[in-house]
């Protein structure tokens, strides 16, 4: 049973500490309502770009493979700021359940670990919608949602002593359906069990703008 002290303390805990929960959805809202301001003002200005350059490509002032060359440089350089700046949301959709993904193909990793040194879980992995409403990998806080990794490169669900991962079960797609058989960061020879010497060279790897550009 509540009794009416008890009714009386929440109110004033809540007054007394400044929140109310109707708080975090009006800012929700704001939020929402910025975003869907912001994306309208984007659009109208992209569609103004796009109509001045048809029409200069039309009377013959531009030719359309040089600006489709422009437009891909710059995009690719804007992107790679907005990646650094730590701006960008990488979130991946595969169409697919990662507990119905098939996988990738079977690999003799417990005999190759001590060569490869579980290089893979120093990869850049944008996890899915599935992944991060499920709760069971960390990902990283300031490039939004990168699997986490810790101060040494790894995976931060990689088991440092055993090299195995902690979150196997829970693994999201790419760590799945990863093949690293071709993969020069890794192997120089795979069939001949030689690894990359730069394994071990934490600048030797990809950052996670470049990742996405493979």
């Amino acid at each position: 049973m509540t009794h009416a002290a008890d009714q009386e303390q929440q109110p004033r805990d809540e007054r007394a500490s400044g929140f109310r929960p109707d708080d975090v959805a009006r800012g929700l809202i704001y939020t929402h309502n910025r975003a869907n301001a912001n994306t309208a003002e984007v659009h109208e200005t992209r569609a103004l770009v796009e109509a001045v350059a048809e029409l200069l490509v039309e009377r013959g002032l531009l030719e359309r493979e040089q600006l489709d060359e422009r437009r891909d440089a710059a995009a690719g350089e804007l992107r790679r700021r907005f990646v650094e700046r730590g701006m960008a949301v990488a979130l991946q959709e595969f169409g697919v359940s990662k507990y119905r993904f098939p996988g990738a193909p079977e690999i003799d990793c417990e005999n190759r670990l001590h060569l490869c040194k579980a290089a893979c879980c120093k990869l850049p992995v944008a996890l899915s919608k599935e992944d991060v409403e499920e709760g069971a990998l960390r990902w990283d806080l300031a490039h939004p949602y990168l699997l986490a990794q810790g101060e040494d490169g790894y995976c931060v669900h990689l088991d440092r002593e055993t090299r195995r991962c902690s979150a196997y079960e829970h693994r999201p797609i790419p760590c799945r359906g990863y093949d690293c058989r071709h993969d020069d960061r890794i192997w120089v020879d795979f069939e001949r069990r030689i690894p990359n010497p730069s394994l071990d060279d934490l600048n030797a790897w990809t950052s996670p703008a470049e990742e996405e550009d493979r």
